[in-house]
């Protein structure tokens, strides 16, 4: 008798289970915002990547629903055939505006920007220097390319030139691929000390500035411009589904990297073009960054309010190095961080414990908006100092 092909699905849900690794939606109901409609109940949402509060807001929306009036509900078709809008080519302009690249290119998410690119500019001759903690597209899209890859230590520069000295000379091309913002850590890369080798050992480098766009610089353009590297030659790429509020990936550099991947990025070339609803979002959302830069400084306010409040009043729990909105503490082990995030929830917050494989330790994430409210800030560190063994 043949065996059942599909029997090992089951058993490998059950091995899931018992790691305490299984994963299951959670239902918020109405518009995004600090605080969220979850199962009946109102909980001040600390799990969102909507840093600036845009997501809800109305501008967007309307802009949105004005570009569906107009253009219809999708794009049908990838931009090279029928799915090309003047609304596309006007939100690449934006992008390369904020970014101050001589262009960038959109596409269906940040993920699929990531696999797109990295694929097209790497192959078998090739080699990428990657981050350990570096985002699943990027570890995918380096998969894909067929280039030798070689996972470096979390930030560890030494472990880059090391590698670079060793290995550079054996492969034509070499990218190195790290996150600008470690979105389950908080902390930045080392982009300085990563341009230098790169300038030094003649490699590409790319920068996922996903939790950074919007956020870190002086004009929210990410953590490029954070650094003082506007200009200089590498590739950013970043979403516009966190401080952006929309849907949707891009990459900007310079107009030959962009033109190169118009045609031969497989993730733009054959994908349905961007929706014009959530290109328009994206549209009126980076116009917003640009005119109230008070969105970003009352994001910084309420950052640091947050880490004063916990070293003055949850001393003994001790928040991962963070650079970012991004705070994390963490915990012995998937169960507690289950446990800890339940006890959140039923004091009204939510902060839902992040497990592995996404990290390689169990921990709480807490994400902080520009439009918490002060009350809220202290409500959270109120239940943190309330706790008893639970955390």
């Amino acid at each position: 008798m043949p065996t059942d092909p599909y029997a090992w699905i089951e058993q490998s849900l059950t091995t899931i289970h018992r790691a305490d690794w299984y994963r299951s939606v959670q239902t918020i109901h109405g518009r995004p915002g600090a605080t969220v409609i979850l199962a009946g109940q109102e909980v001040i949402n600390f799990a969102s990547n909507d840093y600036l509060g845009l997501a809800g807001d109305e501008r967007l929306i309307s802009s949105g629903v004005a570009a569906t009036e107009e253009f219809g509900t999708g794009s049908t078709g990838s931009r090279l055939l029928s799915g090309h809008r003047e609304l596309h080519r006007k939100l690449e302009e934006a992008i390369a505006s904020l970014k101050q690249t001589e262009d960038a290119l959109i596409f269906s998410s940040g993920y699929l920007a990531n696999l797109g690119a990295i694929a097209a500019l790497m192959g078998k001759r090739d080699l990428i220097l990657s981050d350990q903690y570096n985002h699943s597209s990027l570890k995918n899209g380096a998969i894909l390319s067929g280039a030798a890859v070689i996972e470096y230590p979390h930030n560890d520069i030494t472990a880059v030139k090391t590698h670079l000295m060793q290995e550079r000379q054996n492969y034509r091309r070499c990218l190195i691929v790290t996150d600008s913002v470690f979105s389950m850590d908080g902390d930045l890369c080392p982009l300085p000390a990563l341009l230098n080798l790169a300038e030094e050992f003649s490699c590409m480098l790319l920068v996922d500035e996903a939790h950074a766009t919007g956020v870190m610089g002086e004009t929210g353009a990410g953590c490029v411009e954070y650094f003082g590297y506007t200009g200089k030659p590498l590739i950013q790429i970043g979403t516009l589904s966190k401080a952006l509020g929309s849907l949707g990936g891009y990459v900007a550099g310079s107009a030959t990297l962009i033109d190169f991947l118009r045609n031969r990025a497989p993730t733009w070339i054959y994908t349905t073009g961007l929706s014009p609803a959530d290109t328009a979002a994206a549209l009126a959302a980076i116009e917003i960054v640009q005119q109230e830069p008070q969105r970003r400084i009352q994001l910084w306010r309420n950052v640091d309010y947050l880490k004063q409040l916990m070293q003055e009043y949850v001393i003994d729990l001790k928040l991962l190095p963070s650079e970012s909105p991004i705070l994390c503490f963490q915990l012995p082990s998937a169960a507690e961080a289950l446990k800890a995030g339940k006890y959140l929830r039923d004091a009204g917050i939510f902060a839902p414990a992040i497990r592995p494989p996404t990290v390689p330790t169990s921990r709480i994430r807490i994400s902080v908006m520009a439009t918490h409210q002060a009350a809220h800030i202290e409500k959270l560190v109120a239940v943190l100092g309330d706790r008893t063994t639970v955390i």
